[in-house]
Formats: C-alpha cells, sequence, structure tokens
C-alpha cells in the first residue's frame, strides 16, 4: 500500500485518539536509526493459506495443517508455544518484550512497530534483538529501513503484512471484537481494527470469518 493511500485513515486514527503525530515520527527515526534492511523476501506468503493469531479467548487449540503459515500479532504469543513454527510475530513491544527478543535470537522474523507511546520500549529492547530478523513498522510516513503497509492495532496490521506479502487466504484465531473484558480505550482500537479488516476483505474481494454477521453495522473508513 501507498502512503498517500494510508495518510487520511492514519489521519482519522490520531484525530480520533488525540495522538500527536509528531511523536509517532519521533519515534519513526529513532527505531529507524536500530534498524538494518529486513530481507523481504522471507515473507514471501504468495498464494498460501496464513492463520492469524491474536490474543483473545480461543474456540480451540490451535492446530496447523500443512497448507498453513503462521503469524501471530502481540499478546496472540500466549496462545503459541515454542514449538510451534512461527513465520513472523507482529508487535509493539507491549507483550511479553522479553519472550519477542528470544524469538528473534531463534530466527523468527518480528515486525517491530513504532508509534509515539512505546518510544521506551523501542529503545530498551529492540537493541538486544538479532537485527537480521526485525523488520521496522510505522504508521506515519515510513523511511528506511521502515516500511507501513497499513494497519492500527498488531492484529490488523498482521493482516495487512500478510496480504502485502501475496496471502492467498487468511484465517483467524483468538480474534474477539466484542471481549468485555478490556478497557474501553482498548474496546474503541478493536472498533478501528474492525473497520480496517472489513476495507482490507474487500479490497482482497475476500469475506474473513470473523466478519460474519457483522458487515451491516461497520462503519466505513474515510478514503482520500
Amino acid at each position: 500500500m501507498e502512503f498517500e493511500r494510508w495518510e487520511p485513515i492514519y489521519t482519522a486514527i490520531c484525530e480520533a485518539f488525540g495522538y500527536d503525530q509528531s511523536a509517532d515520527r519521533r519515534a519513526r527515526d529513532h527505531l529507524a536509526t536500530v534498524c538494518t534492511e529486513f530481507e523481504a523476501e522471507r515473507l514471501d506468503f504468495t498464494a498460501e493459506t496464513v492463520l492469524l493469531v491474536g490474543g483473545g479467548p480461543l474456540a480451540e487449540t490451535i492446530a496447523l495443517d500443512d497448507t498453513e503459515r503462521l503469524v501471530v500479532a502481540g499478546s496472540g504469543l500466549r496462545h503459541v508455544s515454542d514449538e510451534m513454527p512461527i513465520d513472523l510475530v507482529v508487535t509493539d513491544l507491549d507483550t511479553d518484550p522479553e519472550r519477542v527478543v528470544k524469538l528473534t535470537t531463534e530466527g523468527v522474523p518480528v515486525a517491530v512497530a513504532a508509534h509515539g507511546d512505546n518510544q521506551e520500549q523501542l529503545s530498551q529492547y529492540v537493541p538486544l534483538m538479532d537485527q537480521q530478523n526485525v523488520l521496522g513498522t510505522t504508521q506515519a510516513r515510513p523511511v528506511a529501513p521502515l516500511c507501513n503497509v497499513g494497519g492500527f492495532t498488531d492484529g490488523d496490521r498482521a493482516a495487512f503484512i500478510v496480504d502485502h506479502c501475496g496471502a492467498g487466504q487468511l484465517e483467524f484465531a483468538g480474534w474477539s471484537f466484542e471481549d468485555p473484558s478490556v478497557a474501553s480505550i482498548k474496546r474503541r482500537k478493536l472498533d478501528w481494527a474492525e473497520r480496517l479488516l472489513y476495507w482490507l476483505e474487500r479490497d482482497r474481494d475476500e469475506q474473513f470469518s470473523i466478519l460474519n454477521g457483522r458487515r451491516g453495522a461497520i462503519e466505513p473508513l474515510p478514503e482520500g
């Protein structure tokens, strides 16, 4: 996705939550000084089914078949054992950052997001990672070596990344848009994640199972 297409959505998110875009840019610029260029071809999901695991409740234990690639978003790591073949972790380091660091040293690619609220985590944990396994991302205008292919929360950002990497089909586990246990700010973020996924599925001409029965009530996103 070109940033020019993402920018009106990013602006709307910042306005909705009162985010300071200059803080996002400072975090972006800091992460850009730590990260090295990531070999994008390592994340080739062309025509493959990708299972995206979030941190919500699971209906059943995760089981992969031969057609699935495994991408874990944020707190979805709690559902995934060290023995499972993780293709990518997508995180802003607000959940289990020590394990994230360890995964990079074991060869697992990690997409680390920079935003205005996580500069401390970026400074503390990213230098400890194996940099060849770190894909730096930003929600602001990207600067090398960082990228921005869309997405706001860890979960929907993971979906945008695997779409960018050619995924044939997206499956979801551990996703819930109506978790009564989450705080109000998290619930608002989940609302935006749902809107973003609805936008993405239409872009892909695909229907995501987690949106079944919900599409009629989803507010469209602003587009420039």
